[in-house]
């Protein structure tokens, strides 16, 4: 057992522990470390030569600290110098280490942008909730939310991230990119996420976000007319789904009052009642996370990120739903 530090004993007598530290205690206890672990592990410094690479479990900690937080690669290594609970969640002990420097992490970030690291990590969680009975199947829910992207062109370049768009959404013009994700419909867990410019609708990138064995489709009304695409329409899993797409409120507007008004209002309350699980993981991708704005240049980068942020969403609902309780924790 490690021997507890006077600093430790000092914030083991605090009377309250902050939603931070309460966060970080509750994703160290919840990540499945030696499966993240290994999908880095054939992928990460051989060590054959040179000074020995800092070990996988902290970098990946540090990463994890960086990408939840929003912060630069400077950012995240003074923070972890000045904040305890970073510390303690990257388990440094600093008479024996001190935390990786800003461009260790950035070349460790590099590494699993370039061999595509996070989609294996989204996997994982997958699996396991899949194992577990936490993902339904049968029917999903799709939507699509803007991620601005810096539109200054006071760069060397001179110029936009070229991989991004401008669109208009409502009255007011948008540059950036669109997350796309398919959650399922029973459970709210993210299954597929995808990236494109700002400026693709919605319905064009729906079908990579239906799963092959779903029966059911929720969207909003950007997705009308999904059932007559052809990519739907030819493809033969795909061409027997029930889409309940909402109607534009102008639709059934237009009724007069009576009862088919009345039933056309309590459809499309049902149909938004499943729909709204699909806003939660972007509640927690905007608000939680911070990632409101993209962070890098380039989709790849950024889906990596989304990537990362999904899965650690799909954690965190998991954590709050009960069933961690009920079926014990990551191992």
């Amino acid at each position: 057992m490690k021997q507890l530090s006077f600093t430790d004993i000092e914030y083991a007598n605090r009377k309250k522990r902050t939603k931070r530290d309460e966060f970080l205690r509750t994703m160290d206890e919840i990540i499945p470390w030696d499966g993240w672990i290994s999908c880095i592990k054939p992928i990460y410094y051989a060590n054959n030569v040179g000074r020995p690479p800092r070990g996988i479990e902290p970098m990946l900690r540090m990463y994890l600290l960086q990408s939840w937080f929003n912060l630069s690669d400077e950012g995240i290594e003074d923070a972890i110098y000045d904040s305890y609970a970073f510390r303690t969640f990257m388990k440094l002990d600093f008479t024996a280490e001190q935390a990786p420097d800003a461009t260790t992490l950035c070349k460790f970030r590099k590494l699993l942008v370039d061999n595509d690291i996070a989609k294996d990590i989204f996997q994982t969680i997958q699996d396991f909730l899949a194992q577990h009975g936490r993902i339904m199947r049968g029917g999903s829910v799709v939507d699509a939310s803007i991620i601005d992207a810096p539109s200054s062109t006071k760069n060397a370049e001179r110029a936009r991230d070229p991989e991004m768009h401008q669109t208009m959404k409502g009255n007011q013009w948008r540059f950036g990119m669109k997350v796309h994700v398919g959650v399922d419909a029973g459970t709210g867990f993210v299954h597929t996420v995808t990236a494109t410019p700002a400026n693709v609708h919605d319905i064009t990138e729906a079908y990579k976000l239906i799963r092959k064995d779903d029966k059911v489709v929720y969207g909003d009304s950007g997705y009308l007319g999904i059932s007559s695409r052809d990519e739907i329409r030819d493809d033969p899993d795909m061409s027997g789904i029930d889409f309940r797409i909402n109607r534009r409120p102008s639709q059934y507007n237009r009724l007069l009052e009576g009862f088919a008004r009345h039933f056309e209002r309590q459809l499309e309350h049902r149909k938004s009642s499943v729909r709204a699980k699909v806003e939660y993981p972007f509640l927690i991708l905007k608000h939680r996370f911070g990632y409101r704005k993209t962070v890098y240049k380039g989709l790849a980068k950024n889906l990596h990120r989304l990537y990362v942020l999904f899965a650690s969403a799909n954690l965190l609902m998991f954590a709050g739903s009960g069933a961690r309780q009920a079926e014990g924790c990551f191992t």
